[in-house]
């Protein structure tokens, strides 16, 4: 990974709940969670994981950035999609380490590298004490395997 981004260190528990600084707390790895919605409908696209450089990017240029732990590199979301994520709302959770980005997906039908408009596109069923996998959102047309 890179080295962090100049980001404050929170001084202290009632500074880090309560204070104006972002003082992002990255975990033993060097990340934070990233859960990813979209700005108009609310709905859930994706929750992935963000360096400091990658979280830097993303407040400096507007457009999401993560860090993939597969490919173990900074991973600028829809750059060969061409599904970017222009951030329209970055939060912080009350203790700093988990992100929410509300986004606008410039082809939402490639949110996800499935060929969905989310990453969440099977829902649980728990019946008969054997849990399935129940697909809700189709494949779009155009995605093959």
């Amino acid at each position: 990974m890179t080295p962090a981004a100049p980001f404050a260190t929170a001084p202290s528990k009632a500074e880090l709940e309560e204070g104006s600084v972002l003082a992002p707390r990255f975990d033993a790895a060097g990340l934070v969670t990233a859960v990813v919605t979209d700005a108009s409908s609310g709905e859930l696209l994706m929750v992935a994981h963000m360096n400091a450089e990658a979280l830097d990017l993303t407040l400096k240029t507007g457009i999401a950035h993560y860090y993939s732990r597969s490919r173990q590199s900074l991973w600028k979301k829809g750059e060969t999609s061409g599904a970017l994520q222009t951030v329209r709302e970055a939060r912080v959770d009350c203790d700093q380490d988990a992100i929410w980005l509300k986004v606008d997906v410039a082809k939402p039908e490639d949110t996800c590298h499935t060929g969905r408009t989310t990453c969440f596109y099977r829902r649980i069923d728990p019946s008969n004490g054997h849990p399935a996998l129940i697909e809700i959102e189709r494949r779009a047309a155009s995605q093959h395997s």
